[in-house]
């Protein structure tokens, strides 16, 4: 990374001094942002909350506040000289051919295929031998690029295809049904479905799941509680689909459906929240069955994985935090009758089917290890994957005598391997086009304390011989919650930070799933704080060992991640230089108001859980906690049709951040349109918010890119 010389500027523009100062680049005036005199009592607390209005993002005020923040943001990174050249270089990054594993339904091979630059990927098929010709090309969706294909399944002979699809990058989809053979549509369109699965029975219909759509002007942020399971018949209309599960009789947040591979059994699974699930099958074959009760609470996690005649197979974390595989007889299959197969060891445990065998995908300090089991639980192969990193799709179906599984690692791009599942031997299918020599890179991984003494990983990423004095420009990612692991995976982006002799840095938090429940559990409603000091703690060990200093280092994480991001800034506001909360949860006391929100109470839990809970939640909460201090440069991301971390959440607390912002550092907000979550986003909409990312992390480092 070319840095501008101390020694070639006046005394006075020292190296503390950023870039954007130098080059007099600042942001126009904020906006002025009304405030309002709304206020909530929580056990005798009364909590001002100034920014509420920003809540109503269909109100004509908070669109004409988005638009003023944009212009403010734009008119901002429109000044970093750069900032194009890394937009350049970023689209020729991307502009390589990317492939997804293929995999088989009836006589057609199917696979993913992005050109390059095309918006979405394109799913094409071929038959052996065969040339390969596109299937569904969602760039026809919408002339923008930002309509997705958020999902396909196909019935067990191939001849049906049900796909939904994304406008914006909402998570409310349509199904639409194609006969595979000549691609034309059957029946209607079935449309406002989230947070679903399709799920075959014959070639007759699908189950599938979704919410009573909110009321009109409340559609992104609305409460989706009762999630209810459908059977849609084919050419009939979706008024009539049947509930099956769900509404009045068995209100739940989170429905799921899936058949066992002989379509025998129809497997249910049923939550309130996104960790422990009740679980539930029908056996299909005996006409008017029951829906049976597996399990009746929601204290853990299960999973029907695969059966065989009438023996079910389990997975489950019931007494087994690492998780475990059981056998059941479908006659009597309550839990005191499970029997283990694969019992739970000190690595974390999950399981697919292929080929009539069973694979055991463990997590080995959040990196990837791999063993193939026949059905009775015997050892057969362990899978060699070509180094340390994170492997994944070992799933095919019983008939298959091959899988196709990628591997990838913060090094290594994305590979595809062949894998025959007699010799249990891999090679390799397809390689990364992507413009980048692994050989000058490497990955290390290291353990820190943090602050009560607990053990932590973390993979660091670099350009072999990277001098570590300080002064190298870093970003720390991290996430820390709801059970999810960070496994080494290759970024295409991070490029850019790499090549030019930037650092980056992933510990794998508590709140995260890489050592199980007891790990999870650890980083969850009291124990949050847990989460916030791993991640503190690693900034530490990075600037401790010379890796960067406060001056080079930069914060990021996504949704429960920008949570991290805005609790690390607001606690210790002078850690880092640059601040990345993307489509965050930033208050903690109002985030069960909107859409499946409620659902996120296992991790957090809410202000309505009691005193203690309430003042937990009220000290860490990003808004609430901010007050008038210098904070890092920060660049608060979010987009317009995001209905899961509803944008009124970045919308305040940028509002807020501005207000209390006493240093000179800027705070923006940059808020994508025709985007979501993250999920469907287009390749020029990606490149987009990546290529501010970088210039707005370099510019405030002092840092320039490349040659200028």
């Amino acid at each position: 990374m070319k840095k501008i010389s101390c020694l070639l500027l006046p005394a006075a523009l020292l190296c503390s001094h950023s870039y954007a100062q130098r080059m007099n680049i600042k942001p126009a005036a904020y906006p002025q942002t009304q405030k309002g005199n709304v206020s909530d009592t929580y056990f005798g607390t009364e909590v001002p909350d100034p920014y509420r209005w920003l809540e109503n993002d269909q109100a004509a005020d908070t669109k004409a506040w988005v638009i003023e923040q944009n212009k403010v943001t734009q008119g901002y990174l429109q000044q970093i000289p750069f900032r194009e050249a890394i937009r350049k270089r970023l689209e020729t990054l991307w502009n390589y051919e990317r492939y997804s594993a293929p995999f088989r339904e009836g006589r057609y091979t199917y696979f993913y295929k992005n050109d390059g630059l095309q918006s979405q990927a394109v799913l094409y098929r071929q038959t052996d031998g065969g040339q390969a010709e596109v299937f569904l090309d969602p760039n026809q969706f919408s002339k923008d690029g930002t309509t997705s294909l958020a999902g396909i399944e196909f019935s067990k002979d191939g001849s049906l295809a049900a796909y939904q699809t994304s406008a914006g990058g909402s998570d409310w989809t349509s199904v639409t049904v194609l006969h595979t053979q000549d691609k034309t549509q059957v029946g209607d369109v079935l449309n406002d479905v989230k947070f679903s699965g399709l799920a075959w029975r014959g070639n007759e219909g699908f189950y599938y799941s979704s919410y009573d759509k909110p009321k009109e002007g409340s559609q992104l942020s609305g409460l989706t509680q009762h999630h209810k399971l459908y059977f849609h018949k084919l050419g009939t209309p979706q008024s009539q689909d049947v509930l099956i599960f769900g509404g009045e009789q068995t209100p739940r947040r989170y429905v799921g459906a899936h058949l066992t591979e002989d379509e025998r059994f129809l497997v249910i699974s049923a939550a309130n929240s996104t960790t422990g699930n009740e679980l539930y099958i029908q056996d299909l074959t005996q006409p008017g069955s029951q829906i049976v009760n597996i399990v009746d609470n929601f204290d853990n996690e299960h999973e029907v994985v695969a059966n065989e005649g009438s023996r079910l197979y389990i997975h489950t974390n019931l007494y087994a935090p690492n998780y475990r595989l059981v056998t059941t007889d479908v006659s009597n299959p309550r839990t005191g009758t499970w029997k283990d197969l694969i019992a739970q060891n000190k690595n974390v445990l999950q399981v697919t089917t292929a080929g009539g065998k069973l694979f055991a995908q463990y997590l080995k300090d959040a990196t990837a290890f791999v063993q193939q089991y026949n059905m009775n639980g015997k050892l057969e192969h362990t899978v060699e994957l070509p180094t340390v990193g994170t492997a994944s799709g070992f799933k095919a179906k019983k008939e298959e005598q091959e899988l196709y599984y990628t591997f990838t690692s913060y090094t290594y791009p994305s590979t595809i391997f062949k894998y025959n599942i007699g010799t249990g031997k891999s090679e390799v299918y397809k390689k990364s086009g992507v413009q980048f020599n692994p050989e000058l890179y490497e990955s290390k991984q290291v353990f820190y304390k943090s602050k009560d003494g607990t053990s932590i990983p973390m993979i660091i990423t670099y350009k072999k011989g990277t001098v570590l004095n300080g002064h190298n420009p870093t970003l720390l990612y991290g996430y820390g919650g709801f059970g999810v692991s960070l496994t080494p995976a290759f970024s295409t982006s991070n490029i850019i930070l790499l090549e030019q002799g930037g650092i980056y840095a992933v510990p794998n938090l508590r709140g995260g799933g890489e050592y199980g429940e007891t790990w999870h559990k650890a980083g969850t409603k009291l124990r949050k704080q847990n989460v916030f000091d791993d991640f503190i703690a690693a900034a530490e060990y990075l600037i401790s060992h010379k890796y960067t200093s406060k001056d080079y280092l930069a914060v990021a994480g996504g949704s429960n991640g920008g949570l991290l991001v805005g609790a690390t800034i607001t606690q210790r506001p002078e850690l880092c230089k640059v601040a990345f909360p993307a489509v965050g949860v930033l208050d903690m006391l109002r985030y069960n108001q909107f859409t499946a929100g409620a659902g996120w109470a296992y991790d957090y839990g809410t202000a309505q859980d009691g005193e203690q809970m309430f003042q937990y939640l009220y000290h860490y909460s990003p808004y609430h906690a901010l007050k008038p201090a210098e904070y890092p440069a920060t660049l608060v991301t979010t987009a317009d049709h995001d209905d899961r971390v509803v944008p009124a959440h970045s919308f305040k607390f940028a509002a807020r951040l501005q207000e209390y912002q006493k240093g000179p550092a800027p705070v923006l907000i940059r808020i994508e349109t025709n985007a979501g979550h993250g999920a469907g986003r287009s390749t020029a909409q990606i490149i987009g918010q990546e290529t501010d990312k970088w210039a707005f992390m370099f510019t405030n480092m002092g840092v320039t890119f490349g040659g200028m």
